[in-house]
């Protein structure tokens, strides 16, 4: 058998499944720990996780195979893989290297004239954040609000639906339904960097791609803010930067006090069962059957918004 042969026989015969059970379980320690609170053992268990060979290998394979992107090219022109050239990038992959720029891709939207702007990194990039992932989210699902649907492993647009339908089946609601003005575009990037709250070589590395720039028509533009689409931990970062939002919204619920016609104030738990907002993505929706709560909720959260660098956006939003 040459060596070519011999290198994809390794790569094929890899057992998955066991690769699979010892990142799931290093996963559910770190899920754990953030649950308990103990950061300094989230902390440790990332760093065996990015040094892991099985999740490294379950990265790769991710990237080069399994994505819908995985013949998409960055600026450095490669687009596919042979199982040596897998094999050889799951030894490469470490943290803290020099990050190439992301290259910029418009693809238009649906029914409309405009386009979206996609930032598509490098393979190498690409796997290497889909390592950083696998450390990152279990730490983050732990801690995420209990309506935020979008982009999170285990959930769907299903459940955001069946959550709003629970929400309004028990009495009429005003409804808020907005969307955030280029979420992926505008985020702070030092916001974002002070709300992960990670250790410094996470912390540097994520700094480095949220900075790498773009290359548009063979331009090198600076990226001043934003995540950019196309990129495999985009997802995971808009939605921790969007976490708090939802806590927000049930804080001032709770301090509310709503005098009915009877006399009768609202109770706290009412007030806070009453108020619901549910998330997918950069696109919500608030509930509340009183309609001056829903505009105040409205007020409350284009400020909150305001400090990562975002707004709503005037043309989708409206009141129901």
């Amino acid at each position: 058998m040459n060596e070519l042969n011999q290198t994809t026989y390794e790569w094929q015969n890899i057992s998955w499944r066991k690769l699979e059970r010892s990142v799931y379980k290093l996963q559910k320690r770190i899920y754990r720990a953030s649950s308990r609170g103990d950061i300094l053992t989230v902390h440790k268990l990332q760093r065996l996780m990015v040094n892991s060979w099985s999740a490294k290998c379950l990265a790769v394979r991710k990237v080069t195979q399994d994505n819908q992107g995985k013949k998409t090219a960055g600026v450095d022109g490669v687009k596919s893989l042979s199982p040596e050239a897998r094999l050889n990038l799951v030894g490469q992959l470490k943290l803290g290297h020099k990050v190439k720029p992301v290259r910029r891709v418009w693809i238009p939207k649906p029914g409309k004239t405009e386009k979206r702007p996609l930032g598509i990194p490098t393979i190498y990039e690409r796997a290497l954040q889909a390592l950083v992932k696998l450390a990152l989210e279990p730490q983050w699902e732990a801690l995420f609000e209990p309506n935020s649907y979008g982009f999170r492993s285990g959930r769907s647009c299903h459940d955001a639906i069946e959550a709003i339908h629970i929400a309004i089946s028990q009495k009429p609601k005003y409804v808020l339904d907005a969307d955030i003005a280029q979420c992926f575009d505008k985020i702070n990037h030092q916001v974002l960097l002070d709300k992960l709250q990670t250790f410094p070589k996470f912390r540097q590395q994520i700094k480095a791609w949220l900075k790498a720039g773009i290359m548009d028509n063979g331009e090198l533009e600076p990226n001043l803010a934003g995540v950019p689409q196309g990129g495999t931990l985009s997802p995971l970062l808009a939605n921790i930067a969007l976490h708090g939002m939802e806590n927000k919204v049930k804080n001032f619920a709770e301090g509310l006090k709503l005098l009915y016609p009877n006399g009768n104030y609202l109770s706290k738990e009412r007030k806070r069962r009453s108020l619901h907002l549910i998330r997918y993505a950069d696109d919500f929706v608030c509930m509340h059957e009183d309609l001056e709560v829903v505009l105040q909720c409205k007020e409350i959260i284009a400020d909150w918004l305001s400090n990562l660098g975002l707004s709503l956006k005037p043309s989708k939003t409206r009141l129901v």
